[in-house]
């Protein structure tokens, strides 16, 4: 599988053969900082004084080359594919070895990070669910409304939730007919693939 980058993205990457090999340390460097602390101006312009080169030019290499990285540590791509996913980018033989060695190096520390930044989901505990039937009512004698209450206990930060639902049970069997959906498409080949690769 292999990293797709925009016109943008190429841009942003194609100031990288002008900084040198020597500077490919410190921005890369400098995009891992990105990703665990934010955007950091001053470190742009240090680094933009150390290499002779404006600030603007290295804030969008540093952008450029997080992007590059997170996605194929993402994707968790070889060796070969990282290859062919920046040699769209025409850079020298040297260049190429550089950002391949840099994408190893980083990119266990990258799959942790963004494991970090990942949100915190809620997760299933248990149900308890209940069906009410009205039969009639002062107006209506003889009517039949059924009713679903469902109440989902969930765990998220080590703390119980509990989520009172209500619905009839026409749109319940729906919503499980496309539970059932769902988990049949997970089954199949193309999102196995997708499945695999987020791992």
């Amino acid at each position: 599988m292999l990293v797709v980058l925009s016109e943008e993205q190429k841009a942003h990457l194609g100031c990288l053969p002008r900084a040198g090999a020597a500077a490919l340390g410190e921005l890369a460097r400098m995009a891992v900082e990105l990703l665990r602390r934010g955007a950091a101006p001053r470190a742009c312009e240090a680094a933009s004084r150390k290499l002779n080169v404006g600030a603007d030019t290295v804030q969008r290499a540093v952008e450029g080359l997080t992007y590059l990285l997170t996605e194929s540590s993402k994707l968790m791509i070889s060796e070969v594919d990282f290859q062919d996913s920046i040699r769209v980018l025409g850079f020298a033989d040297e260049l190429n070895k550089l950002l391949l060695q840099l994408y190893l190096d980083h990119r266990k520390e990258i799959r942790s990070i963004l494991g970090e930044l990942a949100p915190k989901l809620p997760s299933y505990h248990s149900l308890e669910w209940r069906l009410d039937v009205q039969l009639a009512s002062r107006s209506l004698r003889q009517q039949i409304k059924p009713a679903v209450t469902i109440k989902l206990h969930l765990n998220q930060n080590e703390e119980q939730t509990a989520q009172v639902l209500q619905t009839d049970p026409s749109t319940l069997l729906h919503l499980i007919q496309q539970l059932e959906q769902a988990l049949g498409e997970m089954k199949t080949n193309h999102c196995r693939r997708i499945v695999r690769n987020m791992k």
